[in-house]
């Protein structure tokens, strides 16, 4: 299968080498023309693509000439992230249109749902209060609505796995805020395991969190992660109440019949 990754960072990168030792033909961009090498190592064709909003890249028919295209690019921090980042997505579903992309996979994120004291799941209709949420709302409603190919949105939360260790939190002696609210996390491998699972199955036109089964609290989390590295947990004292979310994953675990590789935060490795 061609597949093309739009964003080979620290999920895209090691997703697009697991679909090479698949036999999958991938193409993988970088805005960063340091990685060019590495991406090639690795048995990637590789692209410089840059989205300022407009795109630039120098073939880009080459790089979206595909079966699937996995959009792997978050958000920037800026000011003005609700109207810039939908004008970046549009500029690469104006490519889309034109080449023979006809499924996409767009990696979401769960910011869009708002902190309601709740479990959140996919038909949530409140919508998000975070500039971040609101663009990334945006997107995932712009992509949906297109004919020309079909989207997929995989709404992911917070990511952590190998060099994302909340031990390296603790090491700088960071505050930890909202220590009675639920995790809502998902390993790294557990991210690319379902983006595969999705293509393996064929399941397009969805909408799925990709959130770990469990969701202790942000200090026995914190707690459990400074024992594992030798670290002295300050106490935190009065907990404060916090708002906060819990993201359901039912509906992937049901549709994928995915079982998560990492389903407990506290097990993590």
């Amino acid at each position: 299968m061609k597949i093309s990754i739009l964003g080979c960072g620290w999920l895209g990168l090691p997703l697009a080498c697991e679909l090479v030792n698949k036999g999958d033909q991938v193409n993988g961009s970088t805005r960063d023309p340091d990685k060019i090498g590495q991406i090639k190592e690795q048995g990637i064709n590789p692209f410089l693509l840059e989205l300022s909003p407009e795109m630039i890249c120098e073939n880009a028919d080459e790089f979206f000439d595909s079966e699937i295209l996995i959009l792997n690019i978050p958000p920037a921090r800026r000011d003005d992230i609700v109207d810039f980042h939908p004008r970046q997505i549009q500029s690469i579903i104006d490519a889309v249109n034109s080449c023979p992309v006809k499924n996409v996979i767009f990696t979401s994120s769960t910011s869009v749902y708002p902190e309601l004291n709740r479990e959140v799941a996919e038909e949530e209709t409140a919508q998000p209060r975070k500039n971040s949420g609101k663009a990334l709302k945006i997107v995932e409603n712009m992509l949906l609505s297109e004919f020309g190919f079909n989207t997929t949105v995989l709404r992911l939360a917070g990511l952590v796995g190998y060099d994302r260790n909340p031990r390296n939190f603790l090491k700088k002696r960071r505050v930890i805020r909202k220590i009675n609210s639920p995790v809502n996390l998902v390993h790294r491998d557990d991210c690319i395991g379902v983006i595969i699972e999705v293509i393996n199955r064929g399941i397009w036109g969805e909408v799925f969190n990709v959130c770990c089964d469990n969701h202790p609290r942000r200090i026995d989390f914190y707690k459990s992660e400074g024992e594992k590295a030798g670290l002295e947990f300050d106490d935190p004292g009065e907990m404060e109440t916090a708002d906060y979310k819990l993201v359901s994953n039912k509906k992937l675990k049901d549709s994928l019949k995915y079982s998560f590789k990492y389903p407990d935060p506290l097990n993590m490795k």
